[in-house]
């Protein structure tokens, strides 16, 4: 399969054109170099959050949470441990509805931690409350 697809690159959030057979290959940024999967979250601000979701056509995860939330806290490890695990099905960003609440306002977050799948800028499932990673991975391949 020879078909790309935009990715945008967690490190300078410009979009890449990626070839789907060279995703476990390990692609590189074609503007800051650095590497296009990483395997861990990706800290999101309002300008990166709209990059991330509105232009990937790789599906991405997003974490709502909040410095404050202990279950959120609590579920920090895990979520970077089903993003190294998922890495090559979707990219796994964390958004702080505290630092960032514009950007958050228009999905309805109503608690935390919530994750949100999105695809090509679309949500396309949703679930709140903390998880072990090896559900936040059950859950993800489920809705993808």
């Amino acid at each position: 399969m020879n078909e790309n697809l935009h990715y945008v690159c967690p490190h300078c959030h410009s979009t890449n054109r990626v070839p789907v057979s060279k995703l476990s290959e390990h692609p590189t940024c074609g503007h800051c170099k650095e590497a296009l999967i990483t395997g861990s979250p990706v800290a999101l601000n309002t300008d990166s959050f709209s990059r991330h979701v509105m232009r990937s056509q790789f599906p991405v995860v997003v974490d709502f949470w909040a410095p404050w939330c202990g279950p959120c806290q609590s579920m920090a490890p895990a979520f970077a441990e089903a993003a190294e695990r998922l890495k090559l099905t979707a990219q796994l960003c964390k958004l702080d509805t505290e630092a960032y609440p514009q950007a958050a306002a228009p999905y309805g977050i109503r608690s935390i931690p919530t994750m949100v799948v999105f695809r090509e800028g679309q949500e396309i499932a949703r679930v709140s409350g903390a998880m072990p990673a090896g559900e936040i991975e059950r859950w993800v391949i489920s809705v993808l």
